[in-house]
C-alpha cells in the first residue's frame, strides 16, 4: 500500500444515486454508486510515496513499477515500419516514465525475453537508464510466434521483485495468441489478477479483439485498437501518462449487505462498462470485495443491484453499504477511504415508487448499448443479416438516445442510419476490417449521464 504525505493524501468520495422507495411486494433495488479521487495530482503525475526524496541510507524501493511487453513475432515485420513503430513507440513510453519508477523491456515471441535491465530485476528510471534503455530497444527484431500468457508471467516475476505500492503493465500485439491454447493463457491471466494491472493494445487488424479486450478486462486495464502503426508513439505515451498518475492502488469496493439481502450484480458502468460481479471475494460476515484496481485523479461510476426481502407499506431498510478500502501496510484491518448506502423504502404512493432514477436509467441503457454492439457484430459475422441489422439498429437508438457521440460515429461507418431515433439502419455492404475492429473494441466505453 501506498504512504501519503499528509499534504497530499488523495481523498476518495462516494455519493449514491437511487429511487429508494418499492410498491408493496418490491424487491429489487438499483443503485449508481460514483467513485471520485482527488487532490493526490499535486506530484505532477509522480507516485505520491516517492514525492520527497527517501532520506540518506534509506533501502525503501520505488513506488511504481511498469514492465512494457512488445510483440516482436515475425508478423511484426509486415511491413517493416510495424516494428520500428513500436521501437519508436516504446522509446516514448520510456521518456515519459517519471524518475524513480521502476521499469522493465519484455520482448514477446512464442517465449518471453528480457530487454532491459536483465537479471530478472527492475530498473530506476532516470537520464542514464532511459537512455540505456532505449539503446537496448535497436536490438529488437522481428521472429517466432506468439504466446501472450509467457509474456504477463515474466511481467508478474519482475513486478513481484521488489516491493512496488502501483504496479502496472503495458503490452502490444499485432496477432493472434497461436502459441500457446485458450486455457493456457486463461491460466496466467488467473495469477496475474489482482497482482499488476495491464493495458492492451492491438495494432494492425490481424489480431483477435476478444483476445486483447479479455486480456485489459481481466487485469482492470484498458484495451485499444491502433490500426495504423504510426499512431503507436503517441497512444503509448497516453497509456505512460495515465499510469504515472496512478496514486493508490488495490483499491476494492467492498458491499455489506444485511440478512436476507442477496446482491444480483456489481458492475463498473463508467468509464467503461465491466462485470464485476464474479469477481467478488469474500470479507467477513455478509461482506464481498470487488477489485477496482488503480486510481489517480479520477471519477468511475458503479451499478449495484440487490434483492431485498418483502416487506410492507411504510417500512424501510439499509439495503446495502458501500465502501472504498485498500489493504493497511501493516496487514491489519483495511483502511476505509469513503462510503455511502444503499436504502429501501416501501410506499403506496405509485408515482414515488414507478419512478426511475435517471442516473440508472442511463447507465442501464450503456449497458445495454455494449451488449447490442458485440451481439450485432457477431450475428453479422455469421451471415445473420436480419438479427445483425435489429441489433446495431438498436445500438445505434441507444446511442443518439443517451449522447454516445463516439460510439454513435462509429456505427455510422459500419451502418447506413436511416432514422437514429426509431433505430432503421441498412448494413452497409463494405465495411474495412479496423472500422469494425474499432466498435468491436470500444464498444464498452461510456458516457456520463447528462447534466
Amino acid at each position: 500500500m501506498a504512504v501519503f504525505s499528509k499534504s497530499q493524501v488523495p481523498r476518495f468520495s462516494v455519493e449514491v444515486y437511487q429511487n429508494e422507495y418499492l410498491p408493496e411486494g418490491g424487491r429489487e433495488v438499483n443503485a449508481i454508486v460514483t467513485v471520485t479521487s482527488t487532490g493526490g495530482g499535486t506530484t505532477g503525475g509522480v507516485p505520491l510515496r516517492q514525492a520527497s526524496p527517501p532520506p540518506s541510507g534509506s533501502d525503501r524501493g520505488p513506488a511504481a513499477g511498469v514492465v512494457i511487453m512488445v510483440d516482436c513475432s515475425g508478423s511484426m515485420d509486415y511491413p517493416p515500419k510495424k516494428l520500428r513503430n513500436a521501437r519508436d513507440a516504446t522509446a516514448a513510453a520510456i521518456d515519459t516514465l517519471r524518475d524513480g519508477v521502476a521499469f522493465a523491456v519484455v520482448a514477446g515471441t512464442h517465449k518471453a525475453l528480457e530487454v532491459y535491465p536483465g537479471g530478472g530485476r527492475l530498473a530506476v528510471a532516470d537520464p542514464a537508464t532511459r537512455a540505456r534503455a532505449k539503446d537496448a530497444l535497436r536490438a529488437l527484431t522481428a521472429g517466432g510466434g506468439t504466446a501472450i500468457g509467457t509474456w504477463l508471467r515474466l511481467a508478474d516475476r519482475l513486478l513481484s521483485s521488489t516491493d512496488l505500492a502501483i504496479r502496472h503493465g503495458i503490452l502490444l500485439t499485432d496477432g493472434r495468441n497461436e502459441h500457446e491454447s485458450p486455457d493456457e493463457l486463461r491460466a496466467a491471466l488467473d495469477a496475474c489478477a489482482g497482482r499488476f494491472t495491464c493495458d492492451a493494445r492491438g495494432v494492425g487488424t490481424d489480431w483477435e479483439v476478444k483476445e486483447v479486450t479479455g486480456i485489459a478486462s481481466a487485469l482492470l486495464g484498458t484495451a485499444d485498437i491502433v490500426a495504423d502503426p504510426s499512431g503507436l508513439a503517441a497512444d503509448f505515451t497516453r497509456m505512460m501518462e495515465n499510469a504515472m498518475g496512478k496514486e493508490v492502488a488495490d483499491v476494492a469496493l467492498r458491499l455489506w449487505t444485511p440478512v436476507g439481502v442477496e446482491i444480483k450484480f456489481v458492475k463498473q458502468v463508467a468509464p467503461t462498462v465491466e462485470d464485476l460481479t464474479g469477481r467478488r471475494t469474500e470479507a467477513g460476515p455478509r461482506a464481498g470485495d470487488y477489485p477496482t484496481g488503480s486510481w489517480g485523479d479520477e471519477s468511475r461510476d458503479y451499478h449495484i443491484c440487490v434483492q431485498v426481502p418483502e416487506a410492507g407499506i411504510g417500512q424501510e431498510m439499509l439495503a446495502a453499504r458501500a465502501s472504498l478500502i485498500v489493504p493497511a501496510a501493516d496487514g491489519g484491518a483495511p483502511e476505509v477511504l469513503s462510503h455511502g448506502l444503499v436504502r429501501a423504502v416501501w410506499t403506496d404512493d405509485m408515482a414515488a415508487s414507478t419512478s426511475i432514477n435517471p442516473q440508472v436509467a442511463h447507465y442501464t441503457g450503456q449497458a445495454e448499448l455494449a451488449q447490442v454492439i458485440q451481439q450485432g457484430l457477431e450475428a453479422r459475422k455469421s451471415g445473420d443479416f436480419d438479427g445483425a441489422t435489429a441489433k446495431l439498429g438498436r445500438a445505434v437508438q441507444l446511442a443518439a438516445r443517451s449522447g454516445n457521440e463516439d460510439t454513435a460515429k462509429l456505427l455510422s461507418k459500419v451502418v447506413d442510419v436511416v432514422d437514429a431515433a426509431t433505430g432503421t439502419v441498412r448494413l452497409k455492404a463494405k465495411v474495412a476490417d479496423a472500422d469494425e475492429m474499432t466498435l468491436e473494441t470500444r464498444s464498452t466505453k461510456t458516457v456520463r449521464v447528462k447534466k
